[in-house]
């Protein structure tokens, strides 16, 4: 069996593609004798976990430390979801670990989620590193990453999304995210507004618990910023690599862990300098130059979409956005476009190749029912258009787009993933400029 054929093979082994339990997690855990010798770093949150977990990746290698990454989901290739050394292991070196599973597994079902999170892990656990990096699917406290014990938990931010599993409120979730704490560990909470639930929960287990702006702090100006811990310091530094109006936050919890981790992994200021200045993270606040510009975002979720559209809205000024869009059935289409339509002049909706996402008809007809009951501010009246996948979208909105445009394609992660898969796209208008 190949690495395709395997992932088949674990989506039809479970009825439920999400079922929230640890149960039987830890059960085959224990049959594989899963576990790290290298401190874990697990990170939770409704946003900003990708880019907490590829800073700390950058500092760490640049620090001359062999990590080992888990980050999901991908946008092309599965195997992006492993990493060594700085880069996604080889698909075919994966294949004894779905093996291993289906083993120790006997009569246990999994969800595709549950076993691929139990391959990728044990892959890492043989391999000799110094810091593995762990990045939480849905929630927390019954995701299949928390069945490891971590030495370091990071919270990143905390808002409402999959509240049918997660809770109806900031509480609810955060008591759900709050799970991957441990007595006696340290935990770093990056929201700098977090709910109350997060600071309830380490005092209840005697977690050593590190709030942004009470244990660590930052400031800076337009060229450069600093960061103070309970001990450390770091000043002069470039702002990170990534764009987007978060990524201080997401970048002080970094640190943060790094100095709670200190012992066990000396950090220079040098390497965090030059970790933050080379960090990548394809699809998050992407910038592609063109003619048009091609801007690329997993923002999925109305808090991810509100820090979008203020990226956007600082980028300077284009005469159209060409917005390419797909997402979930299961997402609040409304407060989604409630936060950027006001930024976007023509839409380009399209299916996605997964049974869970709305059809490219849905979204178009959920944006114009908001749009004739006057929830939406718009540019004008808005041109809206369907397609059958993201690669076909992108042509069309390209096609039409003047050089001086830019294009936006945001939304699922398969939305994304799907105008990637043959590269990244260098787009060249076939109109002119005006001279």
């Amino acid at each position: 069996m190949n690495l395709d054929d395997w992932l088949a093979h674990c989506e039809r082994l479970h009825p439920k593609q999400i079922d929230m339990t640890l149960e039987r997690v830890a059960r085959v855990r224990d049959a594989l004798g899963l576990r790290f010798e290298a401190p874990v770093i697990m990170v939770a949150g409704t946003n900003g976990k990708g880019s907490t977990c590829a800073m700390l990746e950058s500092i760490a290698l640049q620090a001359g430390f062999r990590v080992g990454l888990y980050i999901k989901p991908h946008l092309v290739h599965f195997q992006e979801r492993c990493r060594v050394g700085g880069a996604p292991v080889e698909a075919d070196s994966l294949l004894p670990h779905f093996e291993a599973v289906e083993k120790a597994r006997g009569e246990v079902s999994l969800s595709y989620f549950e076993f691929t999170t139990l391959a990728i892990m044990r892959r890492l656990s043989q391999e000799p590193l110094d810091l593995v990096i762990l990045e939480v699917g849905l929630g927390g406290r019954l995701d299949a990453v928390n069945c490891i014990d971590a030495d370091c938990s990071i919270i990143t931010s905390i808002d409402l999304d999959h509240t049918e599993y997660l809770g109806p409120d900031r509480e609810s979730v955060g008591r759900e995210k709050a799970g991957i704490m441990r007595s006696g560990k340290p935990v770093v909470v990056s929201d700098p507004m977090p709910p109350a639930s997060l600071a309830a929960r380490a005092a209840e287990i005697g977690a050593d618990l590190r709030q942004l702006g009470r244990d660590f702090s930052f400031n800076g100006d337009r060229q450069q910023w600093q960061w103070v811990g309970r001990e450390k310091r770091f000043s002069g530094m470039a702002y990170p690599s990534l764009r987007g109006v978060n990524q201080l936050l997401n970048a002080s919890g970094v640190l943060a862990a790094f100095e709670a981790l200190y012992q066990q992994l000396p950090i220079s200021a040098q390497a965090v300098r030059t970790g933050l200045s080379m960090v990548e993270l394809p699809g998050r606040f992407q910038v592609v130059p063109g003619q048009p510009a091609l801007v690329l975002d997993v923002a999925h979720n109305p808090h991810a979409v509100s820090a979008l559209a203020q990226n956007l809205d600082q980028m300077g000024f284009f005469p159209r956005t060409h917005a390419v869009f797909g997402a979930m059935a299961d997402k609040d289409l409304a407060q989604i476009f409630e936060r950027i339509a006001h930024l976007v002049d023509d839409w380009h909706f399209c299916d996605l190749a997964i049974p869970r996402a709305a059809k490219a008809d849905a979204l178009a007809e959920s944006f114009e029912a908001l749009r004739l009951a006057g929830r939406l501010k718009t540019p004008g009246q808005p041109a809206i258009h369907r397609h059958a996948d993201p690669l076909s979208a992108l042509a069309a909105a390209a096609a039409e787009a003047d050089p001086a445009d830019r294009i936006l394609v945001f939304g699922s992660f398969y939305t994304v993933g799907g105008v990637l898969k043959n590269g990244v796209p260098r787009l060249q208008s076939a109109k002119h400029l005006p001279t």
